[in-house]
C-alpha cells in the first residue's frame, strides 16, 4: 500500500490523476492533511517514507526557519518509521547547501533517539547542471537513511 500525503487539495487530486494514468491497479491512497498531524498517527506502520517537501527557504533571511523545518520534519519521521525503515529525505532549498541539510538530518536523528545510518547521497541528476560560479544552482539534494 502506498499513501500520498500534502496539504494541496488540487497536488492530491494531480497526484490521484497520475496514479490512475501511469498505475491503474495501483494500492494507493492519497490524503489531503499536513504532513506533520499525518506522521503524529503513523507508529511503526512504515518501513519506507519519502520527505520531499517545498523549498522551505527562498531566501538567505528563511534559512534559519527552514533549517528548523527539515529537523522537525526529519525528527518526527525519523522516530515513526519502523526499525530497520528506509527514510528518503529531500531539500530543494538553494539557500540549504547539502552540509546544512545534513547537519539538520543528523540534529534530527539525535533529537528521535533513533540511530541513524546514511546509505545513500543524492544530487540533481545531469540535466540540472551547476554552473561553478553559482554554487547555489546545487539546489537539489538528498539522504537514503537506514533507521534501525
Amino acid at each position: 500500500m502506498v499513501h500520498s500525503v500534502d496539504s494541496s487539495e488540487k497536488a492530491i487530486e494531480l497526484n490521484n490523476q497520475n496514479v490512475a494514468l501511469n498505475f491503474p491497479s495501483a494500492n494507493h491512497e492519497a490524503y489531503c492533511e499536513d504532513v506533520f498531524q499525518f506522521l503524529n498517527h503513523i507508529d511503526n506502520k512504515y518501513d519506507l517514507i519519502i520527505l520531499d517537501p517545498p523549498a522551505f527557504a527562498k531566501h538567505q533571511d528563511a534559512l534559519s526557519n527552514a533549517l528548523k523545518g527539515y529537523k522537525r520534519l526529519n525528527a518526527k519521521a525519523i522516530s515513526k518509521i519502523r526499525p530497520g525503515g528506509i527514510l528518503f529525505t529531500f531539500s530543494c532549498s538553494q539557500i540549504v547547501n547539502k552540509e546544512l541539510f545534513r547537519q539538520a538530518v543528523f540534529s534530527a536523528a539525535a533529537i528521535a533517539k533513533r540511530n541513524v545510518r546514511i546509505l545513500h547521497q543524492l544530487t540533481q541528476p545531469p540535466d540540472h547542471p551547476i554552473n561553478i560560479y553559482h554554487p547555489e544552482g546545487e539546489y537539489l539534494k538528498g539522504l537514503v537513511l537506514y533507521v534501525e
